[in-house]
């Protein structure tokens, strides 16, 4: 073990029973996680209004999010073998360093006019790195605080984001609205340059070794075995089959909300900002109340609680005209979201061991997203073929549909799980060697 690796560890076990916030590198780690979602949350809205500003087509939005919805698919394919590889801290920063400097190449580029292809190179691109990074960060998070916190650790770091998510759809339809779209995604650039930083100083705790003897190493063994270990998991693999659906369902539906503030009730891009803003309020709450549902409800109640109502909440989006109303509805979605996807990856840090938990989690998500790029093409078609209230409800009601198929399996008697520190031969969880097909 290295001299920062055993300073690492000392720092986590004289920290277990320290507030988070006490704990400092889970403190550095936590402010860069802020910070770096303070600018993506910048892009998430300049983006689309580059394109609708440029085309004023919802499907060419949605175009966009499914080109960058197939790169993130691809790399979720092959990033779980990269992290349980490389090391992790080292693989985070160069991904906020890449990132930088695609995101600051769109607003020099459009210093000389829009140039929609460079959006479909470089948000392709920043979606790969970031599927690597958001891999690494699962990994890391399981390394800096105590497996019994993981769910509290999640949340703390969801709910800052999100507050920086209520600054930045605010900040950047304010400065869509005064300079432009392209100098909002010139915050998103510099705000990975301070990850970055902030990342240097952050040390982690040595993952557990890999045992495999060096013949059994290879991509596509590795593949497998991530693969295999969480489609015989009963409840993970429940979790991963429904939000397939889900996500097939949902990941257009906030270019479908920006097109219903601007072609369907007439407002302005700081309009669009400031409904997003509020949206986020919600998954600051549901980041801060996840800890407490969890332990008073159990996993599987407040999982299909927070996936139904999120798809009552979606069916709502398109019906209504009235903004504050609007504005609700995304933030009692988004704190749904928030609940139901801090209950699900707490729940593989927890269960999976920790030499395979970068390849469960890509496998996790590569099967998650595999549909979901076609889906936000047609769920945007669609809104615009046929309007968006009668989109977002028919795709409400499957997602609310999704939540409820959850009483039918394994996830409706989830509580407790087993302790991640137990290999995959303990407890009731499946065992999954090298040799085993997936």
């Amino acid at each position: 073990m290295t001299h920062e690796a055993r300073r690492a560890e000392r720092t986590k076990e004289t920290a277990v029973g320290q507030p988070l916030w006490r704990q400092r590198n889970f403190g550095f780690f936590w402010l860069a996680q802020t910070l770096s979602v303070l600018g993506d949350s910048f892009s998430l809205v300049a983006l689309p209004l580059l394109v609708l500003q440029a085309t004023g087509s919802v499907a060419r939005m949605g175009l966009l999010t499914a080109v960058g919805g197939v790169a993130m698919v691809l790399a979720a394919v092959f990033a779980g073998v990269v992290v349980d590889r490389v090391d992790r801290r080292k693989l985070l920063i160069a991904c906020d360093l890449v990132r930088m400097v695609l995101y600051g190449l769109v607003p020099v580029v459009w210093l000389a006019g829009p140039h929609l292809w460079l959006l479909y190179v470089v948000l392709p691109l920043c979606e790969a790195v970031g599927m690597l990074f958001a891999v690494g960060y699962v990994t890391v998070v399981r390394g800096l605080v105590d497996v019994t916190r993981l769910t509290e650790a999640n949340g703390r770091v969801n709910a800052t984001a999100a507050a920086a998510g209520v600054l930045g759809p605010l900040g950047a339809g304010l400065m869509a609205a005064w300079t432009g779209p392209a100098d909002a995604v010139a915050v998103d650039a510099a705000s990975y340059a301070v990850s970055a930083a902030l990342l240097f100083l952050v040390r982690v705790r040595e993952r557990a070794g890999d045992d495999r003897p060096a013949g059994k190493r290879g991509v596509w063994r590795d593949l497998r075995t991530g693969i295999g270990y969480l489609v015989r998991h009963p409840v993970l693999r429940s979790v991963t089959a429904l939000l397939a659906v889900f996500s097939f369902l949902s990941l257009g539906i906030n270019d479908l909300v920006i097109y219903h503030l601007k072609h369907d009730l007439g407002h302005d891009d700081g309009t669009v900002g400031t409904v997003l803003a509020i949206g986020a309020v919600g998954t600051i709450t549901g980041a801060l109340l996840v800890a407490r549902l969890r332990r008073r409800l159990g996993f599987g109640p407040t999982w299909i609680a927070s996936m139904t109502v999120c798809g009552l909440a979606f069916a709502g989006l398109g019906q209504v005209r009235s903004v504050p109303v609007v504005a609700v509805l995304c933030a009692v979605y988004l704190a749904c979201v928030g609940v139901a996807g801090t209950c699900s990856m707490s729940l593989r840090q927890e269960i999976t061991p920790e030499p395979l938990l970068g390849r469960v989690t890509s496998a996790h998500w590569t099967l998650q997203y595999a549909l979901a790029p076609a889906g936000a093409a047609v769920l945007t078609w669609a809104a615009e073929r046929y309007g968006t209230a009668a989109v977002a409800a028919v795709a409400g009601v499957c997602c609310t549909l999704t939540g409820l198929a959850a009483l039918g399996t394994p996830i409706r008697r989830a509580a407790a799980p087993v302790p991640a520190a137990a290999t995959p031969e303990h407890g009731n969880l499946p065992r999954v060697d090298d040799d085993q097909e997936a």
